[in-house]
């Protein structure tokens, strides 16, 4: 049996606000190893519970009663509308930690980073703004669809609410099928798991390129960029370099997105020559 717990204790209130954007940075990986781990296979026969503690005020419920919570997040998330990517469970937070803006593939369109502009305007408690990805992204995989065969793309020409998305996509999908081509060869295309190791690329360039171009406009004043993958198999936020059958451990975390052009070029070369694209590559 598993219990996830939500507890308020008024003689120790939540200690959950991190003062700099470090220690957000750490609360948040601790909090998703921590998920990670009630989840895993060790929870079967672990005793441990898992506590959430949050304040009464976060939700309104204060003891006066006297008002309406007032918001207070140290990170802002933009994620991925899809089902299987609960933002503040993965992150184990309860409420009022997080300003989430959810689209499907994470895509930073105009409406996205006009809510995060808002968030760092208003919100001197936030500390850090994370693009979060995750493996088997059915929008990027449309996206890799629409790239590896043109007639995909015209079927959804006519729909522009999808072919914006898709557009936005397509860069990075672009960038990584570069860097395969790069450094497995043009052959790379015969493989049997070219599309499921494009796709996975196409994922992390995807939110990398995101927390790049936010990072010019949201930076500054302590606050920081990051990305990360949540990988729905090991339910770690990751960059997913290790092959499932290796330490996934080893890449979990949030990262600081590229400053330039050749450190976005050598994390592409770098998810390209991945233990895990070798791994898919293999189908």
């Amino acid at each position: 049996m598993l219990d996830i717990i939500y507890r308020y204790d008024p003689d120790h209130p939540s200690l959950r606000e991190p003062r700099t954007a470090a220690q957000a940075k750490k609360l948040l990986e601790d909090g998703n190893r921590a998920f990670a781990r009630l989840t895993g296979p060790a929870a079967h026969t672990s005793a441990e519970d898992r506590v959430i503690p949050f304040d009464l005020s976060d939700l309104g419920l204060d003891e006066s009663g006297s008002g309406v919570p007032t918001q207070r997040p140290f990170a802002a998330v933009l994620g991925c509308a899809d089902a299987r990517v609960p933002i503040e469970m993965i992150f184990n937070q309860g409420s009022n930690a997080l300003f989430v803006v959810r689209v499907a593939g994470n895509v930073l369109g105009a409406e996205c980073e006009g809510s995060l502009d808002y968030a760092a305007a208003h919100f001197p408690s936030m500390k850090v703004v994370v693009v979060l990805g995750h493996t088997r992204c059915g929008a990027v995989a449309a996206a890799v669809n629409a790239f590896l065969h043109s007639a995909e793309y015209l079927n959804i020409a006519a729909n522009d609410n999808l072919r914006v998305i898709l557009d936005r996509l397509l860069i990075s999908v672009r960038i990584a099928s570069q860097a395969l081509e790069a450094h497995h060869s043009s052959r790379v295309q015969s493989r049997k798991g070219y599309r499921d190791a494009l796709t996975d690329l196409s994922v992390s360039i995807n939110a990398a390129l995101a927390a790049h171009t936010l990072r010019h406009d949201l930076g500054g004043n302590g606050r920081q960029l990051l990305f990360g993958v949540y990988d729905l198999r090991s339910r770690l936020v990751r960059l997913p370099l290790a092959a499932p059958t290796g330490d996934v451990l080893s890449d979990s975390g949030l990262y600081y997105p590229p400053k330039d052009t050749a450190s976005f070029d050598q994390l592409a070369a770098t998810l390209a020559a991945a233990p895990r694209t070798h791994w898919l590559l293999k189908g």
